[in-house]
């Protein structure tokens, strides 16, 4: 069954979502390294990567429904925060409006009984829940032990341990 244009280009928008939010943990990848946090520099190279799979999972599911993938410029992402603590309060800020952007799309489907379009955003509600929940206890680690000297070494240690989902 293929799509309404409506949804598709609503899908387009959450494909340059993601591809967006790719693109900022690129850049905050960037930021950590050039800090000499490469544990923290390797947890946003993870989270780039599944992004960046999120962005390829629903441009495929475009073309499945016989639709055109129509990619949009991104923004360009801040290169520079005031320490770990505050770039991980704009993740969490950025995370929830990830959410809020697939909730709304889920809404549109629902409007537009599109059922596919539902099965498929399931899978993305489920998984902003799991980001939003790893992104608030990091947070809550670096409010709780601090930002600097020994605790941040050990939590760098910590998050330079993050495989990649389905990689082991």
């Amino acid at each position: 069954m293929p799509m309404k244009t409506s949804l598709i280009e609503a899908v387009n928008e959450q494909i340059r979502n993601e591809f967006q939010s790719a693109y900022l943990y690129l850049s905050m990848s960037a930021w950590f390294t050039h800090k000499n946090l490469p544990g923290f520099a390797h947890w946003m190279k993870i989270q780039w990567e599944e992004e960046t799979g999120h962005a390829l999972k629903l441009f495929q599911f475009v073309h499945d429904r016989g639709g055109i993938v129509t990619l949009m410029p991104l923004e360009a992402p801040a290169i520079e925060y005031d320490s770990p603590t505050a770039l991980f309060e704009e993740v969490l800020n950025h995370e929830q409006q990830v959410t809020a952007e697939i909730n709304d799309l889920h809404d549109l489907a629902v409007k537009e009984r599109d059922l596919p379009l539902q099965i498929i955003l399931q899978w993305y509600i489920t998984e902003q829940v799991e980001e939003e929940a790893q992104v608030e206890e990091i947070l809550g680690k670096l409010k709780y032990l601090g930002a600097d000297g020994p605790s941040l070494y050990l939590l760098d240690r910590n998050l330079a341990t993050r495989t990649v989902p389905g990689r082991g």
